[in-house]
């Protein structure tokens, strides 16, 4: 495992924090998850619960040991300090000065441990105005501008159904942890690093920042937003969807002589409007077969399409192929909890400690 030898303490909670930790402990590092007496981490108890736990702690916490420390209580502190001492990263999830409050933020622990690796993560960062307000995964994808990028028909804001800003968030985390340890291996000194979510939204606008300056248009590139026939989203006879994604001429005119139209290779970014003929016939064409038929479709024809699959299909297929990505694993706490595989360049999830369950909330001991 590649990190393995890593010590990782974890003061986050619910699910940024817990997401980039748990990438860290899929790479191999260890990690020592604090929580809060009496009842821990809120995901253990918050939204859906399965055997009694939360479904958010049960898919973030695999490979992870819980510590309750109370961080007000003198004697508990010690014991912070103590792992603190002993570590190689230092994780946090708090606003902007609370763990300074606490007792652990960096000016403690790079005086306790001068290679620690120290790692705040927030939401709007502290040199924002908005430094010290409470936010959400929602509130970081409004104020980024990533969600008017996610429209519906009338141009409104959709709802999304997973959560972009925690979960890029934890991989930014993750990827300056990597950075910063990389740095103390050079250097031998550790280091203080700040990711604040709604700044990594915004890091993912860099095609669209200049194309609003040079086009005063918010959509981004037309090529990439479905406003083109040859990338677009269409559905089929049974009210199931395909995605098309031929940008390359090679790939367009691949689908345009299997479907024998090869009238079209000459419209391949004709614009996806109604009564553009072209559009209007490529509607037809894919609502006059099933999402089934599409799909063999393009496992036979090399032209960037691809079913539209839901959560389930989406598992099924990656349990059955040689990616083992989404496995099933025992759990004290809910039985058999399914899981999803982070890291796309390690062991696979069927290496040894990949299996260990998120763990159990150990009353305090005095």
């Amino acid at each position: 495992m590649l990190l393995e030898g890593i010590r990782i303490i974890d003061f986050t909670r619910l699910l940024p924090g817990p997401y980039a930790t748990l990438r860290l402990a899929d790479m191999g590092a260890s990690i020592i998850k604090i929580e809060d007496p009496p009842h821990g981490d809120p995901a253990r108890y918050m939204g859906l619960q399965i055997g009694g736990t939360g479904a958010v702690f049960l898919a973030n916490n695999r490979n992870k040991t819980s510590v309750v420390l109370d961080l007000k209580d003198a004697q508990d502190l010690e014991r912070a300090w103590a792992l603190i001492q002993a570590a190689d990263v230092v994780i946090e999830g708090f606003r902007p000065g609370v763990a300074d409050r606490l007792g652990i933020g960096y000016a403690k622990a790079s005086v306790l441990n001068p290679e620690v690796i120290y790692c705040s993560l927030e939401g709007y960062g502290r040199q924002d105005p908005m430094s010290a307000m409470g936010g959400h995964d929602l509130n970081f994808m409004a104020l980024s501008g990533v969600l008017s990028l996610l429209p519906d028909a009338q141009g409104h804001p959709v709802m999304p159904h997973i959560q972009w800003a925690d979960l890029l968030g934890g991989i930014a985390a993750c990827e300056a942890i990597l950075a910063a340890l990389v740095a103390r291996g050079q250097t031998g000194r550790g280091q203080y690093v700040e990711v604040a979510m709604a700044d990594v939204l915004s890091g993912l606008l860099t095609t669209h920042v200049l194309v609003e300056q040079a086009t005063h248009s918010d959509h981004g590139l037309d090529e990439l937003n479905g406003s083109r026939v040859c990338y677009h989203l269409y559905s089929t006879e049974d009210g199931r969807d395909v995605a098309l994604a031929a940008l390359e001429q090679k790939f367009w005119a691949n689908f345009c002589t299997a479907v024998d139209r090869p009238q079209w290779v000459a419209e391949q970014f004709a614009p996806a409007v109604a009564h553009n003929p072209v559009y209007d016939a490529m509607v037809n064409l894919f609502a006059s077969r099933s999402w089934s038929a599409w799909k063999d479709f393009s496992q036979t024809v090399d032209c960037c399409l691809t079913p539209v699959m839901t959560v389930g299909e989406a598992s099924t297929r990656f349990q059955q192929t040689a990616h083992s990505a989404v496995w099933d694993m025992d759990s004290p706490a809910a039985g058999t909890a399914r899981q999803a595989w982070t890291f796309a360049g390690g062991a696979k999830p069927d290496a040894g400690r990949i299996h260990t369950a998120p763990p159990p909330l150990r009353p305090k001991t005095e």
